[in-house]
């Protein structure tokens, strides 16, 4: 599963990265910085602490993830 969402706070777009079959649980923020980690409940935990809908210039498509991932909690 990838996502891509244009933030507020940069020219890039926030890239979502959950791949089980090759282990890549990642994020790639507006800042081109990243975060990755071990499993994907590790990494929706982490979008919920981070991130909120108005982050988003579109808040659907934030919320359209969250209920996409919500399956890996």
């Amino acid at each position: 599963m990838e996502f891509s969402l244009n933030s507020y706070d940069g020219a890039l777009p926030v890239e979502v990265t959950l791949d089980e079959d090759n282990g890549r649980y990642m994020i790639r923020k507006s800042d081109t910085s990243g975060e990755y980690f071990n499993s994907p409940p590790e990494m929706v935990r982490w979008i919920r602490d981070n991130f909120k809908p108005d982050d988003f210039c579109i808040p659907a498509e934030f919320t359209q993830m969250m209920k996409s991932l919500a399956q890996f909690e």
